[in-house]
């Protein structure tokens, strides 16, 4: 198990594969973990060296007090590239990981190579909303959450056909501390980057999801807009495309980092 200690918490990663393999980085989504890229994690890693990481606050990261901002998640990724000794990554982030990848583009843009922009968008949802979500987090752990989450994650007709995924992301998401999940909330409430992504120019794929309710198509395709020469894919899929149509995602992956 590999930790990186920061001022006030540990952030735990896994990279493997050959050093001689471009790096590709994952960021996850809220209230969930590395575990989230195992449907990508055998193809990808026949052509690159792969570097997971848990969110602050999420798997097997530590709890630092909240809330968090987006720069502070940014923040903990340059400073886990600078420990590894690593100069440049391909970065693939989804949700909330998307919204990191954003930051790290417009403000650390000699880190980048590629960036994969998944189910994500410059401003997810309202305060309102996330405010809402914190208070019933407060009161009543994940368990007040968890079916409202999962019923925005995947389409019915994949909760009927895979219950083994549902379930697999039903335990990522109650075993994520809710201290931890509250302030990822607060970080994603406080963030609205629509007026900056125009200054990424990063080379840029953006994955949507026809049936995601959470950052539907016309979200992908704000970004695919505002960000030059942004190419645009959309899966039969809700919001964790990776898991829906995880082969159809880790082919559009490949194709575009290779290329």
């Amino acid at each position: 198990m590999s930790f990186l200690e920061l001022k006030d918490s540990l952030i735990y990663y896994e990279l493997s594969g050959s050093e001689q393999r471009p790096v590709l980085m994952f960021s996850n989504s809220l209230g969930t973990n590395i575990s989230m890229w195992d449907p990508q994690m055998p193809f990808l890693a026949r052509n690159f060296r792969i570097l997971r990481y848990d969110t602050r606050g999420h798997g097997q990261s530590s709890v630092s007090p909240d809330p968090y901002a987006m720069d502070d998640l940014a923040c903990d990724v340059l400073t886990l590239l600078d420990q590894l000794g690593i100069d440049r990554v391909h970065f693939c982030g989804l949700s909330m990981g998307g919204m990191i990848g954003m930051l790290l583009a417009m403000q650390s843009p000699h880190r980048l190579h590629k960036l994969v922009l998944c189910n994500t968008a410059p401003k997810i949802g309202s305060a309102e909303q996330w405010n809402a979500r914190i208070d019933t987090v407060r009161k009543q752990s994940m368990l007040g959450v968890v079916d409202g989450v999962l019923d925005r994650w995947f389409t019915p007709r994949f909760r009927a056909a895979s219950p083994s995924a549902i379930e697999f992301t039903r335990q990522m998401l109650l075993t994520t501390p809710a201290e931890g999940y509250i302030g990822c909330c607060a970080a994603i409430r406080d963030t609205d980057l629509r007026d900056a992504i125009s200054r990424i120019h990063a080379p840029t794929l953006i994955i949507s999801g026809t049936h995601d309710p959470v950052t539907p198509p016309p979200d992908g395709h704000f970004m695919e807009q505002h960000i030059p020469g942004a190419q645009y894919k959309e899966l039969p899929a809700a919001h964790l495309s990776n898991i829906e149509a995880a082969e159809a995602f880790t082919m559009e992956v490949s194709n575009f980092l290779q290329a």
